[in-house]
């Protein structure tokens, strides 16, 4: 009797501490950028900007290396928040900006919730400024609604450290992945024999290294982001 008492209490605890690799699925993944706008740009002190702006352009360059639908939506971008970057505008010309009227949420916005649920994809990679507003939500609201969500920090930014750590924590805690840009795009590409390859994986990293030079001459000429 107690042997048998003690088999099933080491199942349960070896049901309740087994851990399952939950991995993106590229064929089932879907890309959404949530508010990288040039005025929202300006808040981000938890990275310099110069490494925002290289993580969000690689971020949205996810969705053409591996052929990912893509969801992109902006917040009042008539106001104080400025418009998309326009290198993601360049990147994606056929693709239909959300411009949100009010919707902090952005998966308050019935446009946006049609556009995500559109795709088809039951899992989605987050990227947003502010990290503690507009990841954070949409992406716990996504886990609400049945997504499996990536939240990747990389392309995420808010005020401080500080914000951003307690944003990823309860992003964590709900169930959320919260992984760092490598990561993501690792996980994606999966194995190098796969496509897009190893070419095209590490044209997707050196490209950072071009964007962040031309970033610092544009800047160190007193130009700003358009």
């Amino acid at each position: 009797m107690l042997r048998a008492f003690l088999t099933a209490l080491l199942l349960v605890v070896l049901e309740v501490t087994a851990y399952t690799f939950e991995r993106i699925d590229k064929n089932d993944a879907a890309l959404l950028i949530i508010d990288h706008q040039v005025g929202l740009m300006g808040i981000v002190r938890d990275y310099n900007v110069q490494d925002m702006y290289n993580n969000i352009i690689h971020h949205a360059s996810l969705g053409k290396t591996y052929n990912l639908p893509v969801v992109i939506t902006t917040s009042t971008d008539q106001g104080p928040n400025g418009p998309l970057l326009p290198e993601i505008v360049d990147m994606y010309p056929n693709t239909t900006i959300i411009r949100r009227g009010g919707e902090i949420d952005a998966w308050d916005n019935a446009d946006f919730r049609a556009a995500v649920k559109a795709t088809g994809k039951k899992q989605v990679i987050v990227g947003g400024i502010t990290t503690d507003v507009c990841t954070m939500f949409v992406s716990l609201s996504l886990l609400e609604a049945g997504y499996t969500v990536f939240a990747n920090a990389d392309a995420s930014g808010t005020f401080d450290a500080r914000a951003a750590d307690l944003a990823n924590a309860r992003m964590r805690e709900a169930g959320v992945h919260v992984l760092p840009q490598f990561a993501v795009a690792a996980d994606l590409q999966r194995d190098w024999r796969n496509a897009p390859g190893i070419p095209a994986f590490l044209n997707l990293l050196f490209s950072l290294v071009w964007l962040s030079t031309l970033w610092f001459l544009s800047n160190s000429s007193e130009t700003t982001l358009r």
